[in-house]
């Protein structure tokens, strides 16, 4: 027998009653009484209510509790439990079905890579916690679940899944599956009960070659030979990232232009013209001959396919140089744009192909300023081509000088 009888329950005062294995009376300010079962899950303690005393016996607040505590040996969270019957009987959609629909109506809009991280990181992150759950049920203890564990540990990876659940949430929002607040949103809400993302894994940049030092390299690596050597001088000699070279074609090459398509730029989404260096262009003359499918940079080892996303970082290892990534040539150009020429930032940044932050700086410069890049690219270009011992001792422009 618990602790409580009929008779305490009626006379019960202000405060929070005991009776068994987690059941409580609890007398609120005037006197209103209401059962609440309390008991911890994965080391979170949770309450649930089981209505007003007025209404529920304490007979039947029992029942309840015994109810609650049959599902947790079961591994059954009761909360969840109850908000997946209620939502069954409202028709409402689990966040799975939700987060399936959301990735059909954008994905012609996103690369494969990119369809690829949404789909995998909700399965892998979100799915096991809230994927059963009708998203009218998910709260803010649901989405702590799926973000609490991998915060800290995998902070970059946890961002986007949490930036992924509020999309999805707010889509099913919009088509009334759900309403009020988003509990995945970030301003105002999350950002006040995890730590600050940047806070807790600062950027690492990766290493990059100082600019003074490129043509030394550029000459090692020109006597390389393969498609892998070939593929990494024009990734550095057009600044563009190692996957947007990689599945380079010959129908996006025009004359001297290289025109990469909206949808295989990896972060902007939108075309990018490049214009190509003389070097650029004997490069691609090179490699008509290894093959006569669609792709400039084929594979070797798969024939018909583009060299894979470690080849050129392996290409590297075989020169000697463990300390650089093939990424971090861009950001040798920026530094030798910045640091020793009078190109102005804004074109270097374009040629990067970044995204202007500045929405309304980004309103003005609608134009992708091909003919001042052309100019860049040259410089850029004949800079790697040019004697090392005469850039030994390269002295940087400085600005307004």
């Amino acid at each position: 027998m618990g602790k409580l009888t009929a008779l305490k329950v009626k006379n019960a005062k202000l405060g929070k009653h005991g009776d068994e294995h987690g059941l409580w009376l609890v007398v609120q300010d005037g006197g209103a009484k209401s059962w609440v079962f309390r008991y911890m899950l994965a080391g979170r303690a949770r309450e649930m209510g089981l209505g007003p005393a007025h209404t529920v016996s304490l007979a039947d607040a029992r029942e309840f509790a015994r109810d609650c505590r049959m599902q947790l040996l079961q591994g059954i969270d009761p909360i969840d439990e109850r908000r997946r019957r209620r939502a069954a009987a409202t028709h409402s959609k689990t966040f799975a079905e939700c987060a399936k629909r959301y990735i059909d109506a954008h994905k012609n809009g996103w690369t494969e890579k990119h369809k690829r991280e949404w789909a995998t990181s909700l399965e892998t992150y979100a799915y096991p916690h809230i994927g059963n759950l009708p998203v009218n049920a998910i709260d803010i203890d649901e989405i702590m679940r799926v973000l609490e564990p991998i915060w800290t540990q995998k902070t970059v990876t946890a961002t986007r899944v949490r930036g992924r659940i509020e999309n999805v949430l707010g889509w099913a929002t919009t088509l009334k599956y759900r309403s009020g607040d988003n509990p995945a949103r970030w301003r105002g809400h999350l950002e006040n009960l995890l730590g600050k993302p940047h806070r807790i894994a600062p950027v690492n940049h990766r290493p990059a070659l100082p600019f003074v030092d490129i043509p030394e390299f550029m000459a090692a690596l020109r006597k390389q030979t393969g498609v892998a050597a070939r593929a990494l001088e024009f990734t550095i000699l057009t600044v563009m990232r190692s996957g947007e070279v990689r599945g380079c074609k010959w129908s996006e090459i025009n004359d001297k232009l290289w025109i990469i398509p909206a949808e295989r730029m990896k972060k902007t989404n939108r075309e990018h013209r490049v214009p190509l260096p003389e070097r650029a262009q004997e490069i691609l003359e090179e490699m008509r001959k290894f093959g006569e499918i669609d792709l400039v940079f084929e594979s070797q080892i798969r024939a018909g396919k583009p060299l894979g996303d470690q080849t050129l970082i392996r290409k590297l290892r075989d020169m000697g140089r463990k300390d650089l990534t093939v990424h971090g040539f861009r950001s040798t150009f920026k530094d030798w744009a910045s640091e020793s020429t009078p190109f102005p930032g804004d074109l270097s940044e374009a040629a990067l192909a970044h995204t202007i932050r500045n929405k309304v700086q980004a309103a003005y410069e609608r134009g992708d300023k091909l003919k001042k890049r052309e100019r860049l690219m040259d410089a850029w270009a004949k800079y790697c081509e040019s004697d090392p011992d005469a850039t030994a001792d390269v002295v940087p422009i400085k600005r307004g000088a």
